[in-house]
């Protein structure tokens, strides 16, 4: 119930976010100092996943373990430097053209709808593990994991296709 909560509680706080006017107008000279925080924290955790998925290769728990909860504090960093930023700033427009610009939305499209799906899996992938219950942690895991990949890799993509000299 609580993991319910909380994955709507984070739903409507992106929603209204993205609704609300910015108070300042994004700038084009490039990024702000907090979309560079955000693709840090982005890019911090899946390298921590990916790390966090080597070492449970090699059943080195401990370390597994590590770099999964550190991976799991970016991104609920991110998370609130996100939104701050998204209430500063407001959405930024893509500006490449050509080519460049339906291989944006191909990116940004499946990362934002896995974006959301990627709070809850990830918080019962952590419950499961942190209340001992490892058969259910493997089983939801298997899945968290690459889509938790997909999102903070195709993050930073995004961020990089944004603000790539002359888009």
């Amino acid at each position: 119930m609580a993991i319910a909560l909380l994955s709507a509680f984070v739903f409507v706080a992106v929603l209204l976010v993205m609704r609300v006017q910015p108070s300042t107008a994004a700038s084009s000279t490039g990024p702000s100092v907090l979309a560079r925080i955000n693709v840090a924290l982005n890019a911090g955790a899946g390298v921590f996943l990916a790390l966090g998925y080597v070492f449970i290769q090699k059943r080195k728990i401990a370390q597994h373990r590590f770099c999964m909860l550190t991976a799991f504090g970016l991104s609920s960093a991110f998370l609130v430097t996100y939104l701050m930023h998204h209430a500063q700033v407001g959405s930024v427009p893509y500006r490449g053209e050509g080519w460049l610009r339906p291989l944006y939305y191909s990116i940004l499209l499946p990362h934002v709808l896995l974006a959301a799906l990627i709070v809850p899996l990830a918080l019962f992938t952590v419950y499961r593990a942190w209340t001992g219950n490892i058969v259910a942690h493997r089983r939801i895991a298997r899945y968290t994991l690459p889509l938790w990949l997909f999102v903070s890799v195709s993050g930073v993509i995004v961020f990089a296709m944004l603000y790539a000299p002359g888009s």
